[in-house]
């Protein structure tokens, strides 16, 4: 075999089928595998229901995704430590209940209100990490005690009528702004160049450090599919009613927090300790502290997605954060390849994980399926992807990728 060949090869950079069906195996093509379960899951439900692939219906899916995705986002962070956090769910409701009732009640103006409903969630995450990281008590313990604690406070707030109806034109312009036809189109122009210029840019930078780079062929196929998706998507929204304000800023929430992981200290932090949390404190990474930022980050984007859950229906009542909201957050970035174990895994599985584990749940309502058998599939799921991070894990260790 020649040098570039084995070099390649070291790199991970292999593009023949065998290699692709071995990274799948081993958990390192995430983004693939995800986008072959999404086109699965569609064509199931496209079969069952003929409005399902409908530009009115995949537009609200992308708004019923922004909701999970934001709060996944954070959860991607915790996870990453290999940590879990199961109060995202009420956290969302309580800071939703919160802004909803300084508009409401008290009158507060919608940038104040919002303000306070992500101060709720800043301070909800600083509490918890700071009582887990401090006394050494398992986050499992932590978050289900706060589960419990932020639902009756959201219950207190929102006081005997248990439901308060958002009606700031501001709050309810979150998820209820689309952009014209044109404006989207020059958001995929944006992106698409974005796309171009970003692994172009990683190409040179990998080339210039003396390390293997990806072949041009495999490099202009995975950006022409993403640039298609980004394409097609526009062309979808526009035929209903345009690219939505709500799936734009969790698009650059993603972008935002991707960076952070992969461009600064903080974020490769944040893999170590979730790799090995013991090395990486004899490195001199302040793991505590690292802990603390990623519970706060957690509990601000749970704060985020209720708000945005809370615009989109107009309204917080006493189920606001519950249901399935826990469950879909986690089972979202777990599907799309972020490890339960710690260490791996990508910000962007908060999108993908979104949109699969909402898709799901969207075809199933097509379809009328009754809530229990909702619960039991989502719930399977999540079990499923569960057990393909273990087995995935498994392989990892036995071909020295641990």
């Amino acid at each position: 075999m020649s040098a570039p060949a084995t070099t390649e090869r070291a790199a991970g950079l292999e593009v023949s089928p065998r290699a692709v069906l071995r990274r799948l195996s081993q958990g390192e093509a995430g983004s693939l595998r995800v986008l072959i379960t999404l086109a699965i899951i569609w064509a199931i439900f496209a079969i069952a229901h003929d409005r399902f692939l409908t530009p009115v219906n995949l537009t609200n899916l992308a708004l019923q995704s922004v909701a999970v995705g934001t709060v996944s986002v954070g959860v991607v962070l915790v996870l990453l430590l290999g940590e879990i956090d199961l109060s995202v769910g009420a956290v969302s409701g309580l800071s939703a209940a919160v802004t909803a009732s300084l508009s409401v009640k008290a009158g507060w103006g919608a940038v104040p209100a919002l303000a306070a409903g992500l101060a709720v969630g800043v301070a909800i995450g600083a509490f918890q990490g700071t009582v887990a990281t401090r006394l050494a008590i398992p986050t499992f313990v932590v978050t289900l005690a706060g589960l419990l604690t932020w639902q009756g406070a959201q219950l207190r707030v929102l006081g005997s009528t248990g439901t308060l109806n958002v009606t700031d034109s501001t709050i309810t312009g979150l998820t209820s702004t689309f952009f014209s036809d044109l404006v989207g189109w020059l958001l995929a122009v944006v992106g698409v160049s974005a796309l171009v210029a970003s692994a172009l840019r990683h190409r040179r930078r990998r080339e210039r450090s003396g390390l293997a780079a990806e072949p041009l062929l495999a490099l202009g196929l995975r950006v022409g599919c993403a640039a298609a998706a980004v394409i097609v998507a526009v062309a979808v929204l526009n035929a209903d009613r345009g690219v939505p304000l709500a799936l734009l800023i969790l698009v650059v929430l993603v972008l935002v927090m991707n960076t952070v992981l992969l461009r600064t200290p903080f974020g490769r932090h944040i893999y170590a300790i979730g790799g090995n949390a013991e090395a990486a404190r004899r490195a001199g990474i302040r793991v505590a502290r690292i802990r603390t930022l990623v519970f706060v980050i957690a509990s601000l984007m749970a704060s985020a997605g209720g708000i945005m859950a809370a615009s989109r229906l107009l309204a917080v009542n006493q189920s606001s954060g519950g249901g399935d909201l826990l469950l879909m957050s986690i089972a979202g970035p777990v599907v799309a390849g972020v490890s339960l174990f710690g260490g791996r895994g990508s910000v962007w599985g908060a999108l993908l994980g979104a949109l699969v584990i909402v898709s799901i749940s969207n075809g199933m309502d097509l379809l009328a399926w009754d809530t229990s058998v909702k619960f039991m599939v989502t719930g399977g799921v999540l079990l499923a992807a569960v057990a393909s991070d273990a087995v995935t894990r498994s392989r990892r260790q036995s071909a020295g990728r641990a």
